[in-house]
This record gives structure tokens, C-alpha cells and sequence, in this order.
């Protein structure tokens, strides 16, 4: 079975999609990726095949163009208020961009199943035009019904099609108790990648060990969540890891703070009390099938939506958009009752079934 897989060009959108990916690799399924950009890069790194359908794409570009286009929409998706309008104008503007390409990837690949993430719209139709199945996998806190509507209409307005056509199946990632009932094939989180740790990270510190990680989106709205933090840090006793500093942090940061480059959040988070973080829907999974308690400082698009859900669900605290305070840290330490929701939930997750079992499912769906 040859199984075409596309994403947006994103590496928050593409990491989601690989577990299955490389169950169905495993099980002996010709793979290939239709992404661009950064998330091309991840998938490079896996050693899974990509085709890269926008060499020039600039993600930065584009958001500038919709933002002139639609001020008061980009002002409200800078705020995270601004729901299924913002996707409908920047995703819409990405798929329209994309949908082509994806076209002539599927003709040529001809595939037997297409995966595509809510917002890689061009997916499901290009299967459509193929005539074969598309599966539709959840990646975001948002229902990917609704994601993937608002991001089809200028695609489907550009090839003069009435309408999205509805996937075959639906992967979903996340438990009733954190998002509602939704219809679908459910399947246990993984972590997207192995990863190797300097030895001081896989040990369990004397003092609690607080992770903390910024968005790998760059662009305005994003804040200074890292200076904030550290601003307070000394005055807790906990040992704080920032993910990627942020540029201008002080020369000197406290004794209790230790920064790190790229890692897996995932091979982290087990030694953690804690994760702070910009409430981007991959690292929230991350934290909870960790069963870890997440500080949330909300920022742009659906982050707002992902900070306010955590809180609303009791597995983390959502910050001001200025920054966790000492008083929030204190409390995401000790706060036995984030905790038990976020183990709780972590058992929920890790007795669903496992990307091996769901790429069997998605071998039944091929012609």
C-alpha cells in the first residue's frame, strides 16, 4: 500500500503526523510526504520520504500578505481571539498556494490512501481527484472538522468545487475529557521522534525540575515568556530549563536556571514537575501524555483557545499574556490537584490504541 501524507509546511503541523507514518513504514507501506520548509526538514530527520512541494515557500511572507488584506482579522489572531477566521484567511491562503503541487505529487505517487492534517485541505482534495480514500488526522486542540472548513474555501472557490469532501476516516488524538466527544478512530500519543539527552537531563534533580519552551513559529505576538520567567525564577526553589533561550535574556541568569538547544520535550518531561510553555497544541499533547502540569502563557492563533483549555480542564494554570509570576510558579509545583487530573488523563491516553494498531485500520481503507 502506498500511503501520500500531507501537512502544511510547518514543523508543528508535520511532528503530529509522523508516529502513524513510521508504523506504517514499519509495517512495509510505502511512504511519502507532501510538506515544504520547516516541516520538511523534520520529516528529513526521521529518514522518511518528502517530496518538497514549495522550495521558495515563505510562511512569514504569506501571513504578511493576509494581514494587509484582513487587518482586523490578523489583530484579532494576534490577540487569539481570532477562532476559524484567522485559519480561513492564512491557511486558506497557504492551501490555495499549495494545492497544485499536492495534485501533481498525488497523480504522480498514486497513492492508495491519502493522511492529511486538518489544515493541509489540498490533501483531501487531491485524493478526491484521484479517487482514492482520505484520512483526516487530528492534531489540534480545535475540531478538525471545523479547522479544515475554514481553511478549504479559497482552495475550493480557485478549482470551482462545491465543497470539501468528507474523509473515509477520522484519527483522533485526544480523549473526551480534554476535547468532547468527537467521532473518530482514536490512537495513543507517541512521541513524534527518539532523541538522545546530555546526562545531566536524564536524571531525576533534587529540586524540582521545571522545563520551560517557546513556540518554533517566529513573528510578532509571540512575547517574552522566557524573560518574564526568569525575571522570578530566583526566588523559587526549583530548577528552571529553558528550550532554545530566547534572544535578549539577561547575561547573567540566575543559578537555578540552565538553558539547552533542541530537544525532545518528550524524553525531558519524564524527570519534570512542570512544564511552561506558549500553548502550542503539540506541546500541550506532550505534557499530558506525560502526565506532567502545564503553565500556560497564551499567544497567537489557537494558543489562546489551548491555555484557556488546559486551565478549563484542570491539567495546568493559564498565565497572563506578560508572563508566568512567582505566585504561578509556586503553584504549578505544588498544586497536587494539576497533578492528578494530568496523570489521570495520561492513563487515558496510554490505554488507547497505538499507531501500530490504527496504520492496520488504514490498510483496510486502500482500494
Amino acid at each position: 500500500m502506498r500511503v501520500l501524507v500531507v501537512s502544511a509546511p510547518l514543523s508543528g503541523h508535520v511532528l503530529p503526523l509522523l508516529p502513524l507514518a513510521r508504523a506504517l513504514a514499519g509495517a512495509d507501506h510505502e511512504i511519502l510526504f507532501a510538506t515544504a520548509a520547516d516541516a520538511a526538514s523534520a520529516v528529513r530527520k526521521m529518514d522518511l520520504p518528502v517530496e518538497d512541494i514549495a522550495p521558495d515557500f515563505d510562511f512569514a511572507a504569506i501571513a504578511r500578505g493576509v494581514a494587509l488584506r484582513h487587518p482586523l482579522t490578523a489583530r484579532a489572531e494576534l490577540a487569539g481571539s481570532g477562532g476559524t477566521k484567522g485559519v480561513a484567511a492564512l491557511f486558506g491562503a497557504i492551501n490555495a498556494k499549495l494545492a497544485d503541487a499536492v495534485r501533481a505529487v498525488t497523480e504522480q505517487f498514486d497513492p492508495d490512501v491519502v493522511v492529511a492534517e486538518p489544515l493541509a485541505v489540498a490533501g483531501p482534495i487531491a485524493a478526491a481527484g484521484h479517487g482514492v480514500p482520505a484520512i483526516r488526522h487530528e492534531t489540534n486542540l480545535f475540531d478538525g472538522a471545523e479547522l479544515a472548513a475554514a481553511a478549504a474555501g479559497p482552495v475550493l472557490r480557485r478549482l470551482a468545487i462545491d465543497r470539501l469532501p468528507d474523509p473515509a476516516a477520522v484519527i483522533q488524538v485526544l480523549p473526551p475529557s480534554v476535547v468532547g466527544p468527537r467521532p473518530g478512530w482514536p490512537m495513543r500519543y507517541v512521541p513524534p521522534a527518539p532523541a538522545p539527552l546530555p546526562s545531566w537531563l536524564t536524571e531525576t534533580p533534587t529540586l524540582p525540575r521545571i522545563l520551560v519552551s517557546r513556540s518554533t513559529v517566529a513573528g510578532p505576538g509571540n512575547g517574552n515568556l522566557m524573560k518574564a520567567l526568569v525575571a522570578v525564577a530566583g526566588s523559587i526553589e526549583a530548577e528552571f530549563v529553558l528550550v532554545r533561550p530566547e534572544p535578549g535574556l539577561p547575561p547573567e541568569l540566575p543559578d537555578n536556571v540552565r538553558t539547552i538547544g533542541w530537544v525532545s520535550l518528550d524524553a525531558v518531561l519524564p524527570t519534570c514537575t512542570g512544564l511552561v510553555h506558549h500553548g502550542g497544541a503539540g506541546t500541550v499533547q506532550a505534557a499530558l501524555a506525560a502526565g506532567v502540569p502545564q503553565l500556560v502563557v497564551p499567544g497567537p492563533g489557537d494558543r489562546r483557545h489551548n491555555a484557556e483549555l488546559v486551565a478549563e480542564i484542570g491539567a495546568g494554570l493559564c498565565a497572563p499574556r506578560s508572563g508566568p509570576t512567582a505566585e504561578h510558579l509556586q503553584r504549578l509545583i505544588t498544586d497536587d490537584e494539576l497533578r492528578r487530573v494530568s496523570v489521570r488523563i495520561q492513563d487515558e491516553l496510554a490505554a488507547r490504541p497505538s499507531p501500530d494498531e490504527i496504520a492496520a485500520r488504514v490498510a483496510t481503507l486502500a482500494n
